[in-house]
C-alpha cells in the first residue's frame, strides 16, 4: 500500500468513528433522559371526608358497639361526628377499628 492509500484509509477509518460515535451519543440520550426525570412521587393519599369516616362509624354501630363509638367520638373533642375535626379523621378510624377486635 502506497501512503496515499493508507491516508485514505485512514480517513476514512475517522469519519467511521466518528459515526459510530454519534450512533453511541444517540443510543445513549434517552437513557440518561430518562435517568434526569425526577422520580415520581407517590400520589398523596386521598384525604378523608367525613362521609368515609360516617361509613365506618355507622358500621360499627350497627354491629352492636354504638356505646363504644360515641365514646370515641367525645374522646376526639366532639359530641357528634359531624363536629369532629377533619384532622382528626385518620386517628380517629385506626381507634374505630380496634372496637370489637379481643385485645
Amino acid at each position: 500500500m502506497t501512503n496515499e492509500e493508507f491516508t485514505k484509509l485512514s480517513s476514512e477509518l475517522e469519519t467511521c468513528g466518528k459515526a459510530l460515535l454519534r450512533i453511541a451519543v444517540a443510543l445513549k440520550a434517552p437513557q440518561d433522559e430518562k435517568q434526569a426525570e425526577p422520580e415520581k412521587k407517590k400520589p398523596a393519599k386521598k384525604p378523608l371526608t367525613l362521609e368515609d369516616v360516617r361509613k365506618v362509624a355507622a358500621d360499627k354501630s350497627r354491629q352492636g358497639f354504638t356505646d363504644e363509638v360515641r365514646v370515641l367520638i367525645q374522646k376526639y373533642g366532639a359530641n357528634k361526628l359531624s363536629g369532629m375535626d377533619p384532622a382528626k379523621y385518620d386517628a380517629f378510624l385506626k381507634d374505630l377499628e380496634v372496637i370489637g377486635h379481643a385485645g
